[in-house]
């Protein structure tokens, strides 16, 4: 749980049962619902003892985790992990529907209006808005987090994979473990992220895959990256050391996607590239800010036994030497965004088609609103907890983790935490089969239940 003193300022996360005793005794009051923070009353930062708090952040397309954790002598023990789904996909679609609306107005017997495309100049660094949301919602949540943590130190991965390290070569000088273990591992994370994690012959899934040469070594093939694919193990022995072309003689479509695939750049990857740059820059000039590959995160999780997720790649980000603690429970901040400023709705050509209402606010409720509906009789019957949709006749609708509730009475709801432009919800990790098999590892709950 995080702490804040009775001025506002961050103090040392404490573990549920020391919150709920705080709050029971009368010496703390809740600060925030959702992530749940309390505010001491007798208590200053003077008078506190505080080691600090450091993050982990694993930049992606969708999803972006992000790990609170205290880290001495090179272990870190995971305090609170948040999972960040991002809106990236659904700003790009809108952009596209606007853009298509503006070309079909000027092609149809209207008032002309000139593309005003040429017109524009790109600064410095400009991002696409899909892409600057992603680094624009990131950084925010680590402001949030220094709110409320004292948080020391920020862990990120600037690039998915080392380029230095899976070129074969002369060493560079300074780097000690390009040819160590961390060299093959970023060969194979840039192929997995290039070829999809699949086999690029059968299209198999959730096989071991074998890194193969898409022309034999054995007939003068190279070992650089543009030569490598991915193969599981029984069509990389059907394949041996026969060149590609004569075994996929009998799938010629195949053989030519796969050649064009070699070939070609990580246009995606490097989308994602520019993003971790332009994120690292925002961190960076806000907190003490250490850069790693996503090679070292995956060889970090894997030697700690850590499955594949986003919070537990947040918590390997970096150098350390073992992760002693992991969370049971993450938190899923969906971005929803805080609703849009048109107050009409548009046909399928852009034209207007119906009035919304003026106001967004109605018997002091707004959509987004974090509540709770205790219903005494009827069909909806019980307690039902989550993000609202409000409606001008009163009768709201309430999004919760099981489902839609709707027609409430907004008599019964009660306000729990103001919308901020995010959907809250919970999860569990996927990492308890992992504890036994990793000796030392806790895994412990960190997260409120709303």
């Amino acid at each position: 749980m995080f702490v804040l003193d009775k001025h506002g300022h961050p103090l040392q996360p404490c573990t549920p049962a020391r919150a709920r005793q705080l709050l029971k005794k009368g010496r703390a009051v809740v600060h925030r619902h959702t992530p749940f923070v309390i505010r001491l009353k007798d208590r200053t930062v003077a008078q506190s003892e505080i080691d600090g708090v450091e993050l982990g952040v694993d930049p992606g397309s969708r999803h972006t985790g992000i790990a609170v954790f205290t880290a001495r002598t090179g272990e870190r023990r995971a305090r609170y992990g948040i999972q960040l789904n991002h809106r990236g996909t659904i700003i790009r679609m809108k952009m596209r529907q606007r853009a298509a609306y503006r070309r079909g107005r000027r092609s149809r017997n209207l008032r002309y209006r000139a593309p005003r495309f040429a017109n524009r100049a790109r600064p410095s660094g400009w991002l696409a808005p899909s892409l600057q949301h992603r680094v624009t919602t990131t950084v925010s949540w680590v402001d949030r987090l220094a709110r409320w943590a004292p948080v020391r130190v920020v862990h990120v991965e600037r690039v998915a994979f080392d380029t230095h390290a899976i070129v074969v070569g002369k060493p560079l000088e300074g780097v000690d473990y390009q040819h160590g273990t961390l060299h093959g591992t970023e060969v194979r994370e840039y192929l997995l992220a290039k070829w999809g994690r699949r086999c690029a012959y059968c299209g198999a899934c959730g096989e071991p895959l074998n890194i193969d040469h898409v022309h034999p070594r054995s007939r003068g093939g190279t070992d650089r990256v543009a030569n490598l694919t991915l193969a599981c193990v029984p069509c990389n022995q059907a394949k041996g050391n026969r060149p590609i072309g004569e075994f996929l003689k009998s799938k010629p479509k195949l053989l030519a996607t796969i050649l064009a695939q070699a070939k070609a750049p990580l246009r995606d990857a490097a989308a994602v590239q520019s993003t971790r740059w332009a994120l690292w820059r925002e961190l960076d000039a806000r907190l003490p800010t250490h850069v790693a590959s996503g090679g070292r995160t995956k060889w970090n999780r894997t030697r700690n036994n850590l499955p594949k997720t986003h919070t537990l790649d947040a918590l390997a980000v970096g150098k350390l030497d073992a992760i002693t603690e992991t969370v049971s429970r993450v938190l899923v901040a969906g971005c929803t965004g805080r609703g849009t400023h048109a107050r009409t709705r548009t046909d399928k050509h852009g034209f207007p088609r119906l009035l919304l209402p003026r106001h967004k606010q109605f018997f002091g409720y707004t959509t987004g609103d974090l509540v709770t509906a205790v219903v005494p009789t009827g069909k909806k019957q019980g307690t039902h907890t989550g993000r609202l949709a409000v409606r001008a006749t009163g009768s709201f609708n309430i999004t919760t983790a099981h489902g839609t509730v709707q027609g409430i009475n907004h008599r019964h709801i009660r306000i729990l935490q103001r919308a901020d432009g995010y959907a809250y919800t919970f999860k569990e990790e996927s990492c308890r089969r992992y504890a036994a098999s990793s000796p030392g590892m806790k895994t412990t709950v960190s997260t409120a239940v709303i």
